[in-house]
């Protein structure tokens, strides 16, 4: 006896139509299943399945021997006619392992239910939030330190073999993190020197002290602001880049296609940018330095009447070589810091493009949060040694 046959037309050349078909015997009816039960047949095969269930014959024993290709889509169905029939997956006739494992699967995607987690409140809640901050912190300084091996690892390589250094990607990153960001850094550097200058001006003023203001802009700029308002610049610009390149790759399994080539995924995507970034920063904190210089001398002179001449003059006496090495020492620290925290944000994304935005985020968050932190110990440290 069949029942529910269905003509496949515009089916794709080569599919099986999906057939049920009940057999009577002592022990009770039997349900034949045969054919391809794919996405193809998978319209024929649900209407088959609704309309035998509709019927008042209710066979107790499921044969799946005469089944042929089977995709999620037919094992939905055929599940779905299980349950109608509270027909158990051990009590199903002809069951291959492979068609077991994917009924399982789909059983356990379809029936998952989600883990209730009980809410806490009070200090309970304040001690689960800080486990769970302690963790991620454990987990990022792990990451951190494995892409700083693996980086190490690869300029070490690189130096018995200069091919494996990637020399036309690192010089793609420093057009991309260095010559392209000079406008907006010399720009910022600008403005930022033009307003510590006129603030500076403006209250030294009230105690006739205006020219010790080029004092003041020179030692904070090339010191402090040149580098640390550089590193930000690049934490929001390049470091967000970073993390949103990598993390698209990872979304498309890019990332998972290198590994299948055999290419070393750290010396392919992160060592060129973190030694792109390395050379970078440096150079742009020297243009951030300058724009600085040059726009406080701007404003004096227009809003002071201090000359360029006078202004250059008191500035060479000003600041000395360790006052501008002390910027220059700190700017490889900061790009390392940015390179890797990128980098290491953007290996962690899902498969969401709500992951991408927030390890993108977290990514210039973390980074600010770790440049601030190390500009800090390394003013204490040179206030520490007089350098």
């Amino acid at each position: 006896m069949t029942s529910g046959s269905s003509k496949m037309t515009g089916k794709a050349v080569g599919v099986i139509p999906a057939e049920l078909e009940i057999e009577a015997l002592a022990a009770g009816p039997v349900f034949h299943l045969k054919g391809d039960w794919t996405i193809e047949t998978a319209q024929d095969a649900d209407e088959q399945v609704s309309s035998l269930l509709a019927e008042p014959v209710r066979p107790n024993q499921l044969d799946l021997s005469q089944l042929g290709a089977l995709d999620t889509s037919g094992a939905w169905i055929i599940l779905r006619l299980m349950r109608s029939l509270h027909i158990p997956l051990e009590m199903v006739e002809g069951l291959s392992h492979e068609q077991k494992v994917l009924f399982v699967a789909v059983d356990e995607t379809n029936h998952k239910e989600p883990e209730l987690r009980k809410s806490l409140s009070g200090p309970k809640a304040l001690l689960e939030a800080l486990g769970r901050n302690v963790m991620e912190i454990y987990q990022d300084i792990l990451i951190l330190a494995h892409l700083m091996g693996g980086v190490v690892r690869g300029v070490f390589i690189s130096l018995f073999n200069i091919r494996k250094l990637r020399i036309t990607s690192i010089v793609h990153h420093i057009d991309q993190t260095g010559l392209q960001a000079v406008p907006i850094v010399a720009l910022m550097s600008f403005l930022v020197g033009a307003i510590v200058a006129q603030q500076g001006a403006y209250q030294l003023r009230k105690f006739g002290a205006e020219p010790f203001v080029i004092d003041l802009v020179g030692i904070l700029v090339l010191r402090e602001v040149g580098v640390l308002l550089t590193a930000i610049l690049v934490a929001g610009r390049s470091g967000s880049a970073f993390t949103a390149e990598i993390g698209s790759m990872r979304m498309r399994e890019e990332i998972d296609a290198l590994r299948v080539m055999g290419l070393n995924v750290s010396q392919v995507l992160i060592t060129p940018r973190v030694l792109a970034l390395v050379i970078s920063l440096p150079l742009l904190g020297l243009v951030a330095n300058v724009a600085a210089l040059v726009g406080a001398g701007s404003l004096l002179w227009a809003y002071s009447g201090i000359t360029i001449e006078a202004y250059i003059s008191w500035l060479r006496e000003a600041v000395a070589v360790n006052t501008f090495l002390v910027g220059l020492i700190k700017a490889p620290f900061m790009a390392l810091i940015i390179a890797l925290i990128s980098c290491s944000e953007g290996l962690q994304v899902g498969g969401s493009a709500e992951s991408l935005g927030r390890r993108t985020t977290a990514a210039v968050v973390k980074s600010i949060f770790l440049v601030v932190v190390v500009d800090g110990i390394f003013a204490i440290f040179f206030a520490a040694i007089g350098f």
